[in-house]
């Protein structure tokens, strides 16, 4: 492990093969530096978890809220109430674990009406926690028809309410699938991100480096510390073969940086 980057494993994708605590377990023993969920910590004891928490000695430094079978329902008008609900549970297990941030997820909606509902629902979720509030535009080859499709559209979100604590999930795979010039995209909103997640293009399998990389993370990972990201990044891939088989990556990072 380099000194430079810090890496969290995000349990939604590592280690599928086990029950969620063992996957924390496994991502300690595997050397990583932090820990971050997809909406499975809602459905834990709440004790038992924070016990292996403190056995791993890992930070969480974010959940989603509940995702259900539409990617989460923020941006569904006739979902409010669920919404809210979803954000208030998301935010209680965050404060009760010490998770750093809750990311709202948009669900699929599209027009005036899913806008408005889900600009509803961000400004409940900065009235209820002093967490960071994370979103994350998600391309639309990933989920199609998912309201939060484009980084323009997230700076957008963050431009129209105003509030520090909510921040840009930047997902090295939607942005360059989306965008391409993934680079230079960071840079023009650096001090929007709050979080960075890393994968390799197309395949969303294990970070890559190296020339004939689509995304050369010993190249990119080194480009956005200098553009002022200072936080973990958090592996959101599809492992090839298994979790384990496939960490040598970040050697190769740490080779490439």
């Amino acid at each position: 492990m380099t000194d430079r980057f810090g890496f969290s494993a995000n349990t939604g994708f590592l280690w599928k093969d086990r029950p969620f605590l063992d996957r924390l377990r496994a991502a300690a023993a595997a050397g990583f530096d932090g820990l971050e969920f997809h909406d499975e910590a809602q459905a834990e004891d709440l004790s038992e978890l924070r016990e292996v928490l403190a056995e791993t000695g890992l930070p969480v430094l974010g959940l989603n809220v509940r995702m259900g079978t539409t990617a989460g329902c923020a941006s569904l008008p006739d979902a409010a109430d669920q919404a809210r609900r979803d954000v208030d549970a998301a935010v209680a297990v965050a404060q009760a674990i010490g998770a750093r941030a809750v990311h709202v997820v948009a669900g699929k909606g599209a027009g005036p009406a899913a806008e408005a509902a889900y600009l509803a629902v961000l400004r409940h979720a900065l009235a209820v926690s002093d967490l960071t509030i994370l979103i994350e535009p998600i391309c639309p080859q990933a989920i199609p028809g998912y309201f939060l499709h484009s980084l323009d559209q997230a700076c957008r979100v963050l431009d129209e309410i105003g509030h520090p604590r909510l921040k840009i999930m930047f997902d090295c795979f939607h942005i360059e699938m989306a965008h391409g010039a993934l680079i230079d995209r960071f840079r023009a909103c650096a001090a929007q991100v709050g979080h960075v997640q890393i994968a390799s293009v197309p395949a969303r399998a294990e970070p890559e480096t190296g020339p004939d990389a689509a995304l050369d993370y010993g190249v990119i990972l080194p480009a956005l510390r200098q553009a002022g990201y200072g936080g973990m990044f958090g592996c959101e891939y599809r492992p090839a073969t298994t979790t384990d088989a496939g960490l040598g990556w970040r050697a190769a990072v740490a080779r490439g940086a």
